[in-house]
């Protein structure tokens, strides 16, 4: 199959657009969103109100992409999942592309426990508006409030609900719950202007308001939180221009999907789902691409509050499971969001008719000078230095108010490092100016944003020189003073085999340096130690939530930092396929009651990370960007520091004489 034209030239910058797949973890293109449609249609399962809520692909088993070569037939397949606006119900549908016949059907019980429903639509967000300003009680509400000038300008939300037991009016059904937001002035901030109390409970199907609270008397805070220049200018003029050029181009290539950069090799792939996913991530050694992990990706985050408002108790969104994170990925054609010789990669997902929609621009892939990968003097004064880069993988989703970043970073000395990077607006609520609120900063006068978490998923399926890995726990020990440390200074390592799933439900632990190492089970270095790659936590606090709570079952592989599958197709969403509204437990907790065997076998590790926002007055109107994320380092994994042959770069050096402080240096 061709990819012609699958590259071009936009003012320096490259862009790839797969027209067809010629691999098989190639993601989706436009042809084959199209022809899963037509089979759909064809087979009777789309029609009338019924909608695709999602479309995601199907990786063929390991053992198929093990052994194809290039240009075997490929059976592309992806999983439909399937709604009926009209009446709530759901599917799944497995469709054979290239064979355009339904593998599967399956019906979905949405209507008994556990529960759980599909993604919200697109049309279910743009319809909100319309089905809530219709309810004769919410307009009551606004009136009350002597907002009904303002009825038909404000916004209402549509929010993914949670899941509480025993309430006939929401479990089994597919509702919403709806915050209302004023828009004092045409392209004006809504979340700087909430309508206190207000909530609205909307069923989907139905399309209608179910029930309304209106508590509280609370004045709309009317401060303006807009955030451009025009608002917040004049721009200052103080900083000076850094320039970030490469006049013979980047040293990455691309070819297709197939992505080369120094020693290493990888794959990108994308879905509506998770978003970019990196696949056959390969490191060279010598004459030899080791493998390092099979398939890298973030599938789920839960953004869980800490507020006992009746607004907001519910809130604790899986901005993957329900609202798609791969879907709401940005174009990245405009704006400063890489800088340097960028290669682009457009992305293709389903709109809910099942027409492609594409994203243009959505990964960003470029370098990074990273400052120094090793230095020494020596002692007649000489100097070694060897500078480090990068190669940055990287995406952005908006989803409502928050806008995350996905930066995946390879290094020149065979580290990984994922970071992720939250940022847009604070969620709001508000309250009387100087409250004492113990779940929530003021951050502006009235503005009140409440305590919440963000934790991320990542999946690794490691491959480290293999699919046939082990997995250890390394802490640092002290020693007692003794005959083992009779000067009292020494410490040393242990390292404990978790040889089942149930073992390998692990916290970090800072206090003793806590790592996990993955060691090949069969290949060695030239010390005859175990190749291996350590996992770095940050160790930051997990799902602060009580047990005994909904989001705690729903949520729950963010209770551990660490947790270890063995591999089986199809485990790729750590809180399950559907959590929108589902009861709990399903995914981790779930698939670790096996308790499958972990010594020696084809391993997955589900790491959580992410951070506690107690939110500031800094984080107003826009947050500036918070950090979180983990390092994925070779330990034993290589025979030396593999960056020895880096050029110098610099054999002479001189300081400018501009009073500056300013060094040029002549290669």
């Amino acid at each position: 199959m061709s990819l012609s034209p699958d590259t071009t030239h936009t003012h320096g910058k490259r862009v790839t657009t797969l027209l067809e797949a010629v691999h098989p973890l190639d993601p989706l293109n436009a042809s084959e969103i199209d022809r899963a449609r037509e089979i759909l249609v064809e087979a009777g399962h789309l029609t009338g109100q019924v909608r695709i809520a999602s479309l995601l692909p199907i990786d063929p088993p390991k053992e198929t992409t093990a052994k194809w070569k290039a240009g075997d037939p490929l059976d592309r397949r992806v999983l439909a999942a399937l709604l009926d606006r009209a009446t709530g119900n759901a599917a799944e549908a497995v469709v054979a592309i290239t064979r355009g016949v339904i593998d599967e059907y399956r019906p979905l019980n949405t209507a008994s426990e556990p529960y759980g429903q599909p993604q919200i639509l697109e049309e279910e967000y743009t319809g909100m508006d319309e089905i809530v300003k219709s309810s004769p009680e919410w307009r009551a509400a606004m009136k009350r409030r002597g907002l009904e000038d303002q009825i038909d300008t404000c916004y209402c939300t549509p929010l993914a609900p949670g899941f509480f037991p025993g309430r006939e009016d929401e479990v089994g059904q597919r509702v919403v719950r709806s915050l209302t937001y004023l828009i004092p002035n045409p392209g004006d901030n809504p979340w700087a202007h909430p309508v206190e109390g207000l909530l609205a409970l909307v069923n989907l199907t139905q399309r209608r308001v179910v029930s309304v609270e209106d508590e509280g008397d609370v004045p709309v805070p009317m401060k303006h939180g807009n955030y451009g220049l025009e608002a917040q200018g004049p721009a200052r003029t103080s900083l000076k221009p850094i320039e970030i050029t490469q006049p013979e181009g980047p040293s990455f290539a691309v070819e297709g999907s197939e992505v080369h950069w120094e020693n290493w090799k990888l794959r990108i792939g994308f879905n509506a789902k998770e978003g970019l996913v990196l696949n056959q991530i390969t490191f060279r050694d010598g004459g030899e691409d080791r493998s390092v992990i099979t398939r890298a990706s973030v599938p789920e985050m839960i953004v869980p509050y800490g507020d006992t408002h009746h607004t907001r108790y519910w809130i604790s969104y899986f901005d993957a499971g329900e609202y798609l994170l791969g879907q709401n990925a940005n174009s990245l054609a405009l704006g400063c969001d890489c800088l340097g010789v960028i290669h682009y990669f457009d992305a293709f997902v389903a709109d809910g008719l099942g027409r492609p929609k594409k994203i243009p621009q959505a990964v960003c892939m470029h370098e990074e000078d990273y400052g120094i990968q090793w230095r020494h003097t020596d002692q007649h004064g000489n100097p070694e230095v060897r500078r480090s880069r990068r190669l940055v993988i990287s995406y952005f989703a908006t989803v409502g108010n928050y806008d995350y970043g996905f930066f995946w970073y390879f290094y020149l000395d065979g580290s990984i490092q994922f970071e992720a990077k939250a940022t847009g607006i604070v969620f709001a609520g508000a309250n009387y100016p100087g409250t004492n609120d113990p779940h929530g900063t003021e951050v502006s006068p009235g503005i009140f944003t409440p305590v919440h978490q963000h934790i991320f998923s990542a999946r690794l399926d490691v491959a480290v020189d293999g699919e046939d890995n082990t997995i250890h726990e390394i802490d640092v020990k002290q020693l007692p003073t003794g005959p083992a440390n009779p000067y009292g200074n020494a410490f040393t390592w242990e390292a404990t085999q978790l040889k089942s799933e149930s073992e390998a439900q692990r916290l970090a632990k800072g206090e003793v340096n806590r790592v996990w190492e993955v060691r090949s089970a069969h290949r060695t270095n030239l010390v005859d130690k175990p190749t291996s790659y350590w996992l770095l936590p940050e160790g930051k606090a997990t799902l602060l939530a009580r047990p005994d709570s909904t989001v705690y079952a729903r949520g729950n592989f963010a209770t551990k930092h660490l947790w270890v599958t063995q591999y089986a197709e199809g485990e790729l969403y750590p809180a399950g396929d559907y959590p929108n509204q589902h009861a709990g437990w399903a995914g981790l907790p779930t698939w670790t009651e096996a308790d499958r065997n972990l010594d020696g076998e084809d391993l997955v590790l589900w790491h959580s990370f992410g951070f506690t926002h107690i939110p500031r007055t800094e984080d107003w109107p826009i947050m500036p960007v918070d950090y979180s994320g983990f390092w994925f380092k070779p330990h034993g994994f290589l025979n030396q520091n593999p960056t020895m042959d880096l050029p110098s770069g610099v054999t002479e050096s001189s300081c400018a004489s501009d009073g500056g402080g300013s060094c040029h240096a002549e290669a």
